[in-house]
């Protein structure tokens, strides 16, 4: 599959900061010490940006919980677009480039050369693109749901068997069409209690061989809910009047190109470029080389 650029619409950071973050760990911020938006505002002077990550002394790491901070336009929308690549493993599209543009002069050298931000791995969980300060209500994996709803979803060796049993739909979350069976937006307590019967029954028929996950509507689940059958597992949500951007990877190819992340020298350059006088904040990951020795 040849280059393909692909329009992802737009962001807004009415706070005038815009970060891309890891989506497992944005809700984690609070936790070393100080607001994204806090730590985010002291890179960001002079309309440039940079990397952010917490304290080495922090547990599990600092190292787990990495965002690139910029300077953006407060007063428009912010256009997010990507050139994918063919996966050499699946051959589906995946993220080559991640542009944004943040409506904003071009900051740096006269000669209009990039200004490198730093660095960030492919979080497994994948990545979040949105304002400063309304990341900083984000709730994460571990959130409590944003609307008392929760998704359940099953699937494994007795799926067909729990299916004729207790019933579902198919849930597609993926562009090729396959997904879990399932119910969505349920009340949490009736959602919890149709996992366990269905736990219940196999156990004590079938026997293992079934999971069954329990999704509170989360702000992570919510944007990641809004990219299933997106190509790039992409998807919008509204977070405190803005829109903010996720963006997912498919599970095979994290393993098997961003595996280790950051622990395995798997990150990726941030920077700002020069677009006709205007700033753009690229992320680009270069192409998988398989001649590349491991690490």
């Amino acid at each position: 599959m040849p280059e393909t650029d692909v329009d992802l619409g737009t962001v807004t950071a009415p706070s005038g900061i815009l970060v891309l973050g890891m989506a497992g760990w944005i809700d984690y911020w609070p936790r070393l010490g100080r607001p994204l938006s806090e730590l985010a505002r002291a890179v960001t002077g002079g309309g440039g940006g940079g990397h952010l990550h917490g304290p080495d002394t922090s547990e599990p790491s600092g190292w787990m919980c990495e965002a690139i901070a910029v300077a953006a336009a407060a007063d428009r929308p912010l256009q997010v677009r990507a050139q994918t690549s063919a996966s050499p493993f699946d051959g589906e599209p995946t993220i080559a480039v991640l542009e944004v543009d943040l409506g904003l002069p071009w900051p740096g050298s006269d000669d209009g050369g990039p200004v490198l931000l730093g660095d960030l791995p492919v979080d497994r969980c994948g990545m979040v693109l949105g304002d400063a300060q309304a990341l900083d209500g984000f709730t994460g994996l571990d959130g409590q749901s944003t609307n008392g709803l929760a998704d359940v979803t099953y699937w494994g060796k007795h799926e067909d068997s729990v299916h004729a049993r207790f019933g579902g739909d198919r849930i597609v979350q993926y562009p090729s069409g396959h997904g879990p069976r399932g119910w969505l937006d349920l009340p949490i307590a009736e959602a919890e209690a149709v996992a366990e019967q269905l736990r219940t029954w196999t156990r004590e028929g079938p026997g293992n061989g079934l999971m069954v996950s329990v999704d509170p509507h989360t702000d992570f689940h919510r944007f990641t809910r809004a990219g299933w059958g997106h190509p790039l597992l992409a998807g919008r949500i509204d977070l405190d009047g803005c829109p903010v951007l996720g963006l997912g990877w498919d599970p095979g190819d994290h393993s098997m190109r961003h595996r280790g992340e950051r622990a395995y020298g798997q990150v990726y350059p941030a920077t700002l470029e020069n677009r006709a006088g205007e700033a753009v904040l690229q992320w680009a990951i270069p192409p998988y080389d398989s001649a590349a020795p491991e690490n």
